[in-house]
């Protein structure tokens, strides 16, 4: 959704969330333990990580687009992301990526810590049920062995976890929209969120222009 959003509005997408998971695979890679804060941090603060345009994640010459949303790192990401030490060594990373022009930032602490003025905030959700059978379903298509049972579980442990830790925890700002998507397709999503932002800035929104 965010990635189509960028698109149509001409905007760059930044995936935080892809920033996390690096981090847990490049620590796995390093023998690094996803309960090292300390050793997170320093992994963190050195992470070679960029965004094409085409979507892709690199961690310096490779391409982890793929090595990174397997269920093993999803919940290392979460894991790794409640360390103080690993979202200090990356708050300004984001910032400047999220301020080098036009951008639609996704993940779990945008609107509360990374980008508290952001023009348009979302809170995008959708019933528990319904997102682990789109992560199931995503999942299948990329040819990765899953479980529909072990996907809702391991999701509900993921929200729980971040929702209730002391670092920057999941939330929704004040100021956030609450987007419900569980009776919505994918373009519906998209085109709401589209026409609200259009509103928002009373312009076309050209791709030559990105000042928002």
């Amino acid at each position: 959704m965010a990635r189509e959003l960028a698109r149509r509005l001409g905007y760059f997408l930044l995936d935080t969330g892809a920033i996390y998971r690096a981090v847990a695979l490049k620590a796995r890679r390093a023998d690094v333990a996803w309960d090292d804060g300390p050793a997170l941090g320093i992994v963190a603060m050195g992470l070679p990580i960029r965004f094409d345009e085409a979507g892709r994640v690199w961690l310096g010459s490779e391409d982890v687009s793929r090595a990174i949303r397997t269920p093993e790192i999803s919940q290392g990401a979460s894991t790794v992301s409640a360390h103080p030490q690993v979202r200090a060594a990356l708050l300004d990373l984001q910032r400047r990526l999220a301020t080098a022009g036009g951008c639609v930032v996704e993940g779990r602490d945008i609107g509360t810590v990374v980008l508290p003025n952001a023009p348009c905030k979302f809170f995008l959700t959708a019933s528990p049920e319904v997102r682990a059978r789109r992560r199931y379903d995503e999942l299948k298509q990329k040819g990765v062995a899953v479980d529909l049972a072990e996907t809702l579980r391991e999701m509900q442990e993921r929200d729980l976890r971040d929702s209730s830790r002391e670092t920057a925890p999941l939330k929704q700002a004040p100021d956030a929209e609450l987007i419900d998507s569980s009776a919505l397709q994918l373009e519906e999503v998209i085109a709401l969120l589209e026409s609200k932002v259009r509103r928002k800035f009373e312009v076309s929104l050209d791709p030559s222009d990105r000042t928002h």
